[in-house]
């Protein structure tokens, strides 16, 4: 459907990960958490919409005041906790979009707040089980810093041992779907390493850089919200995400896609994370500032330029 702030053109359609995408500029987890919005959302020009994080049970999420504005770096600090309705929700909301709405979705799953990380495998496979027929491909979010301990789940040996199980539960579905992981932009050299030897060991079709920081350098906002805790996003990500995606399209010779998010408020932002190695953009907290139109114009400017496009 064309509307004000859709722009269509051939040269926009990408193929990763054996999906076609109208356009690379997608709509990043978080904004839709409970696939409550996914046609309006559709209608704003989006190449793909990730609906989540849910988890298998609802819960309320951390006690507001839990996100903060923060105008003068164009940031925002959340703190949400995974709050959601629960995947069954998600999935029956899901099955009609479906069949209304030629777009991509993706769905972002995690783990309830009160699974111990011993038992985290659990959660995902039934986020996976649920939404397996109404989404195209899956996200591992084991990089949000507002769950107690979750991210200690990024470590080698439980992350290999989540993703390798649901790369064996994809495999007996006979139709298998792109399952990739969401990295935090705090892990060192080291540690995005092990993330680019995970992902050839597992097999998993890529991985989407990054989620929020924990980090608070070169803030210009009142002390009273940078220290606020919860993940930052927005204009202060934005170098770090990008030498995120550089490191690993480097590391692994562009072994798999990458899907950039961070700090995107402008066209040139998001060419920027194109032309450091990712396949796709994300945006959240620029569409927040910038307001929906800013999809158009990176669309727009991306045709401009044949050579991010091709």
């Amino acid at each position: 459907m064309k509307t004000a702030f859709s722009y269509n053109d051939a040269r926009l359609e990408k193929n990763v990960f054996g999906l076609t995408f109208k356009n690379p500029v997608g709509l990043a987890a978080g904004f839709d958490k409970n696939a409550e919005y996914v046609d309006e959302l559709a209608d704003l020009g989006f190449g793909f919409i990730e609906i989540g994080t849910v988890t298998p049970k609802p819960q309320p999420g951390n006690d507001k005041p839990r996100m903060f504005r923060l105008t003068d770096d164009e940031a925002l600090i959340n703190r949400m906790g995974f709050n959601n309705l629960g995947v069954d929700v998600a999935a029956t909301r899901l099955q009609y979009v479906k069949k209304r709405k030629n777009i991509i979705i993706g769905g972002n799953i995690g783990k309830n707040k009160l699974t111990p990380n011993e038992e985290a495998v659990k959660d995902y496979i039934i986020c996976f089980d649920a939404l397996f027929d109404v989404v195209d491909y899956f996200v591992v979010n084991v990089s949000s810093p507002n769950t107690p301990g979750l991210r200690d789940l990024q470590e080698k040996e439980p992350l290999m041992h989540i993703l390798n199980t649901l790369q064996q539960r994809n495999a007996k579905n006979g139709v298998s779907r792109p399952i990739l992981l969401k990295i935090a932009p705090d892990l060192t050299d080291s540690q995005l390493d092990d993330i680019v030897e995970i992902v050839s060991s597992t097999g998993i079709a890529g991985v989407i850089a990054t989620n929020t920081t924990i980090a608070r350098d070169g803030l210009h906002s009142a002390p009273s919200l940078i220290n606020e805790t919860g993940g930052l996003s927005g204009k202060p990500l934005r170098k770090r995400s990008t030498e995120v995606i550089r490191y690993l399209a480097e590391k692994s010779n562009k072994a798999f896609p990458i899907i950039g998010v961070g700090g995107i408020h402008s066209a040139t932002d998001a060419q920027e994370k194109l032309a450091a190695g990712a396949s796709l953009v994300q945006l959240y907290t620029g569409f927040i500032y910038e307001g929906p139109a800013l999809v158009k114009r990176i669309c727009k400017a991306l045709v401009r330029d044949s050579t991010i496009v091709e």
